[in-house]
This record gives C-alpha cells, structure tokens and sequence, in this order.
C-alpha cells in the first residue's frame, strides 16, 4: 500500500491534487479543508494517503495525518458511505469537532454533505457513537461551537461561511463571546 506521499504539487483542482513525486505523478483526493491548507503549485507536501480499489478504479486519498487516514477508513468500513461521501463528511469540520458530534448524535454535520441523508447519518451516529465515546471526551468545547455557529447564523452568515471561520480560530480563544468577536474579525476582514 501506498502510506505517503513526499513531494511536490504540481497540480490543483476542486477536489483533488497531482503529487509529483521524483518524476511520477500521483493524483490524490482530498477534502476542501485540506486542499485550503496545502502549499500552492511547486510546493513541498508530505500527505498521509490510503489506496481504495474497486472494480473499475484504483485511487489515492490523502490527508494531512494518520488519525484522518484511520476515520476515513472507518467512515467507508460502514455499508452505504463510499470515499467520496466519507470525504465530504471529513470536509464539513475538523476531526475533533466531527468526531464530538458524532459521539453527541448531531446528525445535521452529516446531512450537509451531498449525498448523506438523515437516514445514512443516523447509521454513521450508530456505528460509530460507542467506539468514539471510548476514545474522545465529549466536552462543553462541542456545545459552545454549537453556540457560536448559532449566534453568527443568526446575524446573517451562511453555516458554510461560519463553519470557516470558526475553524481559523484557536481552540484556547477564550468563551463563546470571545470566540464570536473573534469570528466576526475573520468574516469581516478582506479576503
């Protein structure tokens, strides 16, 4: 199996990239999140990868480490999500935050993804939830999110739009009214 990928990008497009590693190219998918954070065209990238074959397909997905390597692989352990929905249900929020909502059994970063209805979400909350409560302390950390992307909903912005800045600011920013001003910074600074 192919683990990493160590090399440059010499390509970028909506939902994939080409790694070229010594001469060789590699085409990859990732998430949104992940394509937002890499370096641009002729950087340097070290990306975490898992091979998934069908029968008429082999292909590459990446990510920034080996924890999302290991949800991935879990997410399309479960009858019904494929890569492409696991993907995209990686690409609603940060590990921490999805895995919390997950074990909490907020089904609405679920069924935001294309293709994730309520039905297929409450089937990933019910496969998932025991072994994610184990492993992850479900916090107020989770709640207050909830809290902020509430309050910047109610001023007008998208959740999409909310959710990104939200996941700009660092976690040790303070209670949720820091946290809003804090937001409120970032979706009201020039792009």
């Amino acid at each position: 199996m192919i683990s990493f990928l160590d090399g440059k990008i010499a390509a970028r497009a909506p939902g994939y990239i080409i790694v070229d590693v010594s001469g060789v190219g590699y085409k990859v998918f990732i998430n949104r999140e992940t394509i937002k954070n890499l370096p641009e065209k002729d950087g340097k990238i070290k990306i975490f990868t898992t091979l998934y074959q069908r029968e008429d397909a082999i292909e590459l997905y990446g990510f920034a480490d080996v924890e999302e390597v290991g949800f991935f692989e879990t997410l399309i352990g479960i009858s019904g999500i494929g890569p492409r929905s696991a993907l995209g249900i990686m690409g609603v929020a940060p590990l921490n935050i999805l895995k919390q909502a997950i074990a909490s059994g907020e089904t609405a970063y679920l069924t935001k993804v294309s293709g994730v209805g309520r039905k297929t979400a409450e089937k990933v909350i019910f496969e998932l939830k025991e072994k994610l409560r184990k492993t992850e302390t479900v916090t107020g950390h989770f709640k207050d999110e909830e809290d902020v992307l509430e309050a910047l909903r109610g001023l007008g912005y998208s959740l999409r739009e909310s959710r990104e800045a939200l996941n700009k600011i660092p976690e040790d920013a303070g209670g949720i009214d820091r946290r809003i001003k804090a937001a409120l910074k970032i979706l009201g600074s020039p792009k």
